[in-house]
This record gives C-alpha cells, sequence and structure tokens, in this order.
C-alpha cells in the first residue's frame, strides 16, 4: 500500500466533490435521515474494500521469495510483480475517479472489485511467472477502478456533521491495513494452507471480494458528477507508453546483457512525456478536460510537492523490495520471522504519523517533513553499520532500533505531506491535485522496483546464489535510498513553511 493511498485527502482523484450531490439524495439533509440506516452499511463494504486493497500492496513483498523459490522466476519477473501492479494503479487512478464521475460511481465500485476478485483468484491459481505478472497487472488497474470511489462514496453519502468522523475511521483502516498486511501475508505463507505455500495471500481476496460486490449492489446508492466530463484517453496513453518505455528496460536490461533497444527505449521516455505535455496544453485549448491540470505547477509547493512524491515513491520501492529479499535469501528467515521484524515499524510509522498531523506540524510546517527524511536517512545509515557489523549473525531484535528511527521518519513524512501540498492549491482544482499526488506515488514506486536491477541485483554476480552476496547488495541499495532522501530533503524547501489548518482554507474560501 501503498502508503501513497494513506495520504489521500476527501476530494482524491475524481475531481472537485463539494458541490456533488447524490442523484437520488439531493441534500445532506435526506442523508443524515436517521432511517437511511443503509450508509453505514454502504460505508463498511467500500472500507472493506480499501481495506483488501491496501493490504494487499503490502501482503506480497513478503511472499516474493516464495514465489520465486516455487516457480524458479527470473530477477525482473519478481520486480514485475510488485511494479506490473504499481504501474496499473498509477496509470488507472485519475482515469478511474473520472469514469466514476460520468458513468457512476457505485457501478465502477462494482466492477473495480468483481475484477479485483477476479485477478486474485488468476494470481492464485497462477502455473508461470508471466501468468503472475499479467494477473498482477490486472489486479492494478481494477484497483484503480475501485480505489477512487471509496472517498467519493463516502463524501455524497454522509453530511458534512459526519464526514469527520468518518474519514477518522478510514485512516484507522489504513492504519490497520499497513500493519496487518506484512504479518498477515508471512503467516499465509507460513502455514502453507493445504500444500498451497504463497497462493491464499491471494485467494483470500475471493470471498472478501465476492462478499463485497453482492452487498454493494444492494447496499450503496449510485451517485454522479452534476456536470459532463470527458475521458482523455491519448493522455493516458501516453503517460502510460512513456513509463513503460522507461521502467521496462530497467527491469529487463540487466538480464540481457543491456540491449541497444533497452537504451534507446529509455532515451525515448522524455520525448514521449514531453509529447504528453504539449497533448495535454492542447486539451486545454479544445475541451477544458485534460488528464492532467498543467496550471498547477505554476504553484512553486505543488511543484515541489510533486517531485517530493515522486522521490519518496522511488525511495520505498526499493527498499521494501530489498528488504525482504536480504532478510530472507540473505539471511535465510523465514517470512514469518521476517514479517515480525517489521512490527517495531509499522507500530513507529502509525505513531509518529498521528503525532506530526495533530500536534507538529500545525507549529513546525515543512521542518517535521524534513525532520523526518533525516530521520529516515538516520535509520538506514545505522541499518548500514549494523548489517556490516553484524554479518549474517544480525538478530531481528538489533533491527529493532533502525526500523523504529526509519519508521518515525516515514511517519512524519507521509501523514501531513498531501493535505501540505494541496495547502496551496485553489480549492476548485482539489480534486485533481490531490488525484495527481497520489498518481506520482506510484509512479515513484513502479519506478523504484524497476531500479533494484541497478542498484541492488546489478551488485550481485549470481542471483540464484542466495546468502551474503544479497547481504552486500542490500547495504549498497540503502546508501542508494539514503542519497534520495537527501535530495528530498532539498526539495522540501519549496513546500510551504506553514500549513494553513483546513478549516481557515475553507472559511477563506466561504468568505
Amino acid at each position: 500500500m501503498s502508503t501513497e493511498t494513506a495520504q489521500t485527502s476527501p476530494e482524491r482523484e475524481n475531481g472537485p466533490v463539494p458541490e456533488e450531490r447524490n442523484h437520488t439524495l439531493d441534500d445532506d439533509t435526506s442523508n443524515s435521515s436517521p432511517a437511511d440506516r443503509r450508509r453505514w452499511l454502504a460505508l463498511a463494504i467500500v472500507m472493506t474494500a480499501a481495506f483488501m486493497d491496501l493490504v494487499d500492496v503490502t501482503i506480497v513483498n513478503i511472499a516474493i521469495p516464495s514465489m520465486r523459490a516455487d516457480f524458479g522466476a527470473s530477477t525482473s519477473a519478481i520486480q514485475w510483480i510488485t511494479a506490473g501492479y504499481a504501474l496499473a494503479f498509477a496509470a488507472g487512478l485519475i482515469t478511474g475517479g473520472r469514469l466514476g464521475d460520468i458513468y457512476g460511481r457505485k457501478r465502477l465500485f462494482l466492477i473495480g472489485i468483481a475484477g479485483f476478485t477476479a485477478a486474485s483468484a488468476l494470481c492464485g491459481i497462477a502455473a508461470n511467472p508471466s501468468v503472475l505478472v499479467a494477473s498482477r497487472i490486472l489486479q492494478g488497474g481494477m484497483a484503480a477502478m475501485m480505489v477512487p470511489q471509496v472517498l467519493a462514496i463516502i463524501h455524497v453519502t454522509f453530511p458534512p456533521h459526519e464526514r469527520g468522523k468518518v474519514f477518522g475511521m478510514f485512516g484507522a483502516i489504513v492504519g490497520l491495513g499497513a500493519v496487518s498486511g506484512p504479518m498477515l501475508g508471512a503467516l499465509l505463507t507460513e502455514w502453507n494452507l493445504l500444500g498451497l505455500e504463497w497462493r491464499p495471500i491471494f485467494l483470500i481476496n475471493l470471498p472478501v471480494g465476492i462478499a463485497g460486490v453482492i452487498l454493494g449492489a444492494k447496499f450503496i446508492t449510485e451517485s454522479k458528477a452534476p456536470k459532463a466530463l470527458r475521458l482523455d484517453l491519448i493522455g493516458v496513453v501516453l503517460a502510460t507508453l512513456a513509463l513503460v518505455m522507461l521502467i521496462f528496460p530497467l527491469t529487463h536490461g540487466r538480464e540481457n546483457d543491456w540491449p541497444l533497444w533497452g537504451f534507446v527505449c529509455m532515451a525515448a521516455a522524455p520525448l514521449l512525456f514531453v509529447g504528453f505535455i504539449a497533448y495535454e496544453k492542447y486539451k486545454i485549448r479544445k475541451d477544458g478536460s485534460p488528464l492532467v491540470e498543467l496550471s498547477l505547477f505554476s504553484i512553486k509547493s505543488f511543484a515541489g510537492g510533486i517531485a517530493v512524491q515522486l522521490t519518496f515513491g522511488i525511495a520505498t520501492g526499493i527498499f521494501f523490495l530489498v528488504w525482504t529479499l536480504y532478510m530472507q535469501m540473505g539471511l535465510g528467515w523465514t517470512p514469518l520471522r521476517a514479517g515480525t521484524t517489521g512490527i517495531p515499524f509499522s507500530i513507529a510509522v502509525s505513531a509518529a504519523a498521528g503525532m506530526s498531523v495533530q500536534k507538529l506540524v500545525p507549529r513546525f510546517g515543512r521542518k517535521v517533513l524534513q525532520a523526518g527524511a533525516l530521520a529516515m536517512a538516520a535509520g538506514l545509515l545505522l541499518y548500514i553499520w549494523e548489517s556490516s557489523h553484524y554479518g549474517m549473525a544480525i538478530a531481528s531484535w538489533q533491527m529493532a532500533a533502525p526500523l523504529v528511527v526509519m519508521g518515525i521518519g516515514m511517519g512524519l513524512i507521509v501523514a501531513p505531506l498531501t493535505d501540505t501540498v494541496l495547502s496551496q492549491v485553489p480549492r476548485e482544482h482539489a480534486g485533481s491535485a490531490s488525484g495527481l499526488i497520489n498518481t506520482t506515488g506510484q509512479m515513484g514506486n513502479a519506478l523504484g522496483l524497476g531500479l533494484t536491477s541497478v542498484v541492488f541485483f546489478g551488485v550481485i554476480d549470481d542471483d540464484m546464489v542466495y546468502g551474503a552476496p544479497y547481504v552486500e547488495a542490500f547495504r549498497s541499495a540503502l546508501w542508494w535510498v539514503v542519497a534520495v532522501l537527501v535530495v528530498i530533503f532539498a526539495v522540501m524547501f519549496m513546500l510551504p513553511r506553514k500549513q494553513v489548518p483546513m478549516a481557515e482554507r475553507e472559511g477563506a474560501e466561504v468568505a
């Protein structure tokens, strides 16, 4: 999960929603009628779906070594198991939100959860790495249809005076998903239910997804955007193609001795991004419905925030994959031991996230986020030292200190980042801006996973020989992550010094 999901604002990628109304419920007063108990059932359904998506993002990493051992998969295949999901999710997020606005959020939610469940079944029965990667890409695409509808459905289902409580509950679900995913993945893999090894991590979605489809069809009320909107499919294709042309050669280049076609593709990717920007400018002139609102980048804090989100996604994409491979393929630990080792990290993230939003950011502003970047870098440096000092004999409890420091740093960043970046964005663009922030984070995550071919597997002479080579590669990769965090610290100077509280912003807009 992913951390990007946890950062989502109520307006999300489906566009501004304050003026939206459910077409069968004309105002907030009718929504809040005591007789309308079904809205709480609708809330439980969409939150369960969000939880399923979050767990699925984090549950996979811990099982990747088992998948590799089962299939004898190549390094590029195991990268694509995670990167394919992130790339499809990133490519579809904004489009998924827009489709919900046009055709109905309930309809797109049901399509998304049904497709996600079917893709999970395909992952669980995959006979080879190619089928698994293709199923994960489909799963990411369906998540992009499902996830944007969750907050939109909440927004149009609950009146303003109830939304604070509801979004607080949603935040708790996000935190629970992030914490429970790795442990659930470790347990399901370790238990080897019915001799299925890692496959239950996907098959567990089936009863949840089927129940979500049946109950969602009955209890969720349909809603659409009040104004007609258009899709920017060409923009989606250009942006996705540019990302694929960058990430695919990074992932496959090492195994193919870095062929010429790989460099040609990577060189062409920036040109496609330039073409994408040119087309978005054309769309603005033609019908005012671009995929990306380019005027947002004239806001210094937003442009800086997008850069922070992208680079932070790269850092986390690299770290979480190589960390899992280090513990299981390098140190030879079981999935359960690797999963329990990460508990201090998860607790630290949750604790620091709550404190940063409630106490620290209102008082110290961007310095809190910069302190988070430095704390993460310090935790990584301590991890590098411990890994070198203790070598193959390092124990789980010895990893707790660097993981707690890293977790505190991450919590200081992920919780307030989106709202800090949005603090100077005009309210009418809040929806598209928050969607772009989340999309950029997923893009960074996919890029970081692709870069593991260079910063991690590139250090290993024979990646099928486990043990010490993986430990050395882990330390090498962490130095790259430290460098990225230094860049993040510097870019954060573009963020506003102090964050204007949401209540004051909304009051200013009303005035």
